[in-house]
């Protein structure tokens, strides 16, 4: 290997080239910079804007992209390669691309909407189709809810701007409804004034608008009565379940009957045996249950620590009669 006609070659390659270096850095360094500062004043800009932080890492993100593309294809320009079929290739791809994830795009597409229009927000209750819970998170493909019996749904942005979406949760108060029914005998004026007495009770009712309470329908069996009241909407179902329980309670001390469907009772001149297991219920076994794995770097570290200790510890100290035993017992040289 002749190294004198290798370093002529890169000496002649440099000399030839320098100003296409000095630009290639030059432009490196020019576009790393500009992108910098295009993606700070961005974000400055987009804060402002109070626009969702979801949306805001999306934009900057793709931002972030369509500027390094520029720059590396203004680089390689420099470094005089062909940008025609790179340019063609790269479509390609990206068509490809967007063949295959074609749902997700749109996923995509869909969660840009909800961002920006601002359908609803983290920790609001919906309800899309028969799937309702709480928001936890938002993001560009889904939207994750927690049930009330805290089951976790996944729901595809595109399912949800192309269905009716119910959200209790976006305004700050809600109105409870009530629907009483009581038999026709009843007195109006002291079923009125029972469940309004009931509702304004309960502090967490609003006054403005005040409760609400008429008589509705007549039913087949009872007369039917509607009653509403607003509260703040977290306060919704305290309210509701403390209304229908003191109304009934109510009802029953001023002797106010609710009607209910009547059946049919025929009594059986034999009796029938009811076959059962005399055996009394099982004592309860505890489930064992796994504990959850610590760390493995942790773990790792326990162990090292404890081959150390044993590595190291120390030896027992014999007793001092046992070793001057074995020392007199010890051959002596004469």
């Amino acid at each position: 290997m002749d190294w004198s006609n290798i370093w002529g070659t890169i000496t002649d390659f440099f000399s030839s080239n320098v100003w296409n270096i000095v630009s290639f850095f030059a432009a490196l360094v020019i576009g790393i910079v500009l992108i910098k500062v295009i993606v700070t004043v961005m974000k400055k800009v987009l804060t402002r804007t109070k626009v969702e932080e979801v949306a805001r890492n999306f934009i900057l993100a793709i931002v972030k992209f369509i500027l390094w593309l520029i720059l590396i294809l203004i680089l390689l320009s420099i470094m005089g390669v062909q940008l025609t079929g790179i340019i063609t290739a790269l479509s390609a791809a990206i068509l490809a691309v967007g063949m295959a994830l074609q749902d997700n795009i749109s996923n995509i597409a869909n969660g840009i909407v909800i961002v920006v229009t601002k359908m609803f927000k983290k920790g609001d209750y919906i309800t899309v189709g028969d799937k309702e819970g709480n928001i936890v998170e938002i993001n560009f493909l889904f939207t994750t809810l927690f049930t009330p019996d805290n089951k976790k749904i996944t729901i595809p942005n595109s399912t949800i701007v192309n269905s009716a979406v119910v959200n209790a949760g976006a305004n700050p108060k809600r109105r409870v409804n009530f629907t009483f029914p009581v038999a026709y005998e009843s007195d109006v004026e002291k079923v009125k004034s029972i469940v309004i007495d009931v509702m304004k009770s309960n502090g967490k009712v609003d006054l403005d608008p005040a409760p609400f309470c008429k008589l509705k329908e007549f039913g087949a069996s009872s007369i039917d009565f509607f009653a509403n009241c607003w509260c703040d909407s977290p306060d919704y179902w305290d309210v509701y379940y403390y209304v229908m329980e003191n109304v009934f309670n109510e009802f029953k001390r001023n002797g106010i009957s609710i009607p209910f469907q009547q059946v049919e009772v025929r009594q059986l001149t034999k009796e029938s045996p009811m076959p059962y297991n005399e055996a009394p219920l099982p004592e309860r076994v505890e489930k064992e249950r796994p504990k959850e794995e610590e760390p493995i770097i942790k773990r790792a570290f326990e162990d090292a620590k404890k081959t150390i200790e044993e590595t190291f510890k120390k030896k027992p100290k014999k007793d001092k009669n046992a070793e001057a035993s074995e020392q007199n017992e010890a051959p002596t040289d004469k």
